[in-house]
């Protein structure tokens, strides 16, 4: 009767130690989330990084996409261009 009352605690604490401890299924499931989690942040800085890169390349390299940057960001023109600017009925 004692063995058994051992063995039924040794297997208590085994089960509680595979379970809760620093180690556990209850760990391992929180890691595996953290994991998921960071990979598809990973994954969206990636592509964020791509976007930027191909920018950037065509900033050096592309005239056209050069002239469109500047007419849109600083709202530059041709010497031989007027720029004309609305604004909407809602004062925006």
């Amino acid at each position: 009767m004692i063995f058994f009352s051992l063995v039924a605690a040794v297997l208590i604490y085994l089960l509680g130690a595979i379970i809760f401890s620093d180690m556990g299924l209850l760990k391992y499931h929180k890691l595996q989330k953290t994991k998921l989690s960071l990979e598809k942040e990973i994954t969206l800085l990636e592509g964020n990084n791509r976007k930027i890169k191909e920018e950037v390349t065509a900033l050096k390299e592309d005239p056209y996409f050069i002239e469109k940057h500047a007419r849109e960001e600083f709202g530059l023109a041709r010497p031989e261009e007027y720029i004309f600017q609305f604004q909407s009925n809602d004062g925006k």
